[in-house]
């Protein structure tokens, strides 16, 4: 079979090593975010307030890092609009440990 060429100035797509930065930032966000969300639900189930507190807080701030390596893993500034979004695990949590 004929390999084919794609005509000058058409688009070919995305490598493969923009592809892979994607999957590995993708999941790596996926998996730390779910963490967050653990540390958040144990913060409703715990019987001890400071407990509750603290996994909450240590939710946003899990939450902060997941942004944070999705954004250095797709070689961005780390500094975003984006990091705004990291607490929400925290926040969330926050909210259905307390009301």
């Amino acid at each position: 079979m004929s390999e084919q060429r794609n005509a000058p100035g058409e688009a070919t797509g995305m490598s493969i090593t923009a592809v892979q930065q994607w999957i590995i930032s993708v999941l790596a966000f996926t998996v730390i975010e779910h963490f967050a969300a653990g540390l958040a639900v144990a913060a409703i189930f715990s019987d001890d307030q400071d407990a509750r507190v603290g996994l909450n807080v240590l939710a946003g701030v899990t939450g902060v890092v997941a942004v944070g390596a999705f954004r250095a893993l797709r070689a961005k500034r780390l500094l975003s609009v984006w990091l705004l979004l990291g607490p929400a695990p925290g926040v969330v949590g926050a909210w259905l440990t307390f009301r």
